[in-house]
């Protein structure tokens, strides 16, 4: 009996593979577990359509990432906080914050999760911020922190 892989099997393969397998190892466990379905040429050309769509939307999305990279790292947000006596923030500039700035002036909506800088901002001047936006894309983002 043919079969494929939806899922990996250790001893077997992994996800998309058809593997010839005994007929009661196939029913029994690996379609009834949900590992496997019966191979048949419609499942496997339907098979390959997903795989197809997958691909072109992780392509669409690889390219809307890069697209968003060159535009973060060609803008600079401004954040301003008060200043203590000393001239030194109170507090620290969060993701949160640099998010809520870059929505603000930019219209640009980005998850705080991506800023990678493990730094807080504690100083006025200029930063640059790391964000990591998935698919390997790395962008700088430019934050200009000012006192009131």
């Amino acid at each position: 009996m043919k079969v494929l892989l939806i899922k990996d099997v250790k001893s077997l393969g992994k996800a998309g593979e058809v593997k010839e397998v005994k007929d009661g190892y196939g029913k029994n466990f690996l379609i009834g577990k949900g590992f496997a379905k019966h191979a048949t040429a419609e499942i496997i050309a339907q098979h390959k359509e997903e795989e197809k769509i997958n691909a072109e939307n992780e392509a669409a999305e690889i390219a809307s990432l890069k697209e968003l990279a060159v535009k973060l790292d060609k803008m600079e947000i401004i954040i301003t906080k008060k200043l203590g006596q000393n001239g030194h923030l109170f507090g620290a500039i969060t993701k949160d914050e640099v998010a809520h700035a870059l929505l603000e002036q930019h219209k640009i909506e980005i998850d705080k999760k991506h800023i990678t800088d493990k730094i807080a901002i504690k100083t006025i001047g200029e930063h640059d911020l790391d964000f990591k936006l998935g698919h390997g894309i790395h962008a700088t983002l430019h934050v200009d922190v000012q006192g009131e």
